[in-house]
């Protein structure tokens, strides 16, 4: 457990400590953007191999026990996680390296980015959250809170460090987009925009999540339709 402990925390160390503080605007001034984003990546490859391998390894202790009542709720959440997944990685986007360029458009938000301007990581909240309540042991709190926690602050980390780098470009932005998923559209700030979307983004996601879903007792032991 000691293992997951210390892979979970520097996983989350270098997310939030490094990735959107003026700590990676040092880094950048000194070895350049791409060896940072290199350099990056290798830890957060690193770090992610050392999470996952120090949970398989951990005990299994249980807390509150597996809520299987809750699994049908669970599986409509978690395709909504993996919608927004899926957006978030395939809309463009100034949250996103090398999406900069949107800032300079005549509508800098569209998409799903009208309705959060950090979809991904909504998605990641989601998944992780959901996971953290129906599992219910010591292992999966570590695992699946650190991802929660990241979930959580990484859209501020991200707006920072957008913020820092962009000036103007970036408000101009933000003042019609919101973090929290529908604000700007009710506070009047933007639209929301179906069409935008993209019903092949939606459906991929869709396909994605049904081939997760029957892979799930192959990859991870478990079967989230033990329900039915």
């Amino acid at each position: 457990m000691t293992s997951l402990v210390l892979a979970a925390a520097f996983f989350v160390a270098i997310h939030v400590g490094i990735a959107g503080t003026r700590v990676r605007d040092g880094l950048v001034a000194r070895l350049g953007e791409q060896a940072y984003l290199g350099c990056f990546s290798a830890l957060s490859l690193g770090g992610l191999i050392w999470l996952t391998t120090a949970y398989g390894a951990a005990p299994y202790v249980v807390t509150w026990g597996q809520l299987s009542g809750l699994r049908p709720v669970a599986l409509v959440v978690m395709l909504l996680a993996f919608v927004l997944v899926v957006l978030g990685l395939t809309t463009p986007s100034p949250t996103v390296v090398g999406g900069e360029k949107t800032l300079q458009a005549a509508e800098p938000a569209t998409g799903i980015q009208r309705v959060t301007r950090h979809p991904f990581l909504w998605g990641v909240a989601l998944w992780a959250a959901t996971h953290l309540v129906v599992n219910g042991n010591r292992k999966a709190a570590v695992l699946f809170g650190s991802m929660l926690l990241l979930g959580v602050v990484g859209p501020w980390s991200i707006d920072r460090k957008r913020a820092r780098r962009f000036g103007a470009a970036w408000e101009r932005y933000a003042a019609v987009t919101s973090n929290v998923p529908f604000l700007a559209i009710v506070q009047g700030r933007n639209t929301l925009r179906l069409g935008e979307i993209g019903v092949g983004r939606v459906a991929f996601a869709v396909i994605v999540f049904a081939v997760v879903l029957i892979l799930h007792p192959l990859w991870f032991g478990s079967n989230p339709l033990g329900f039915l």
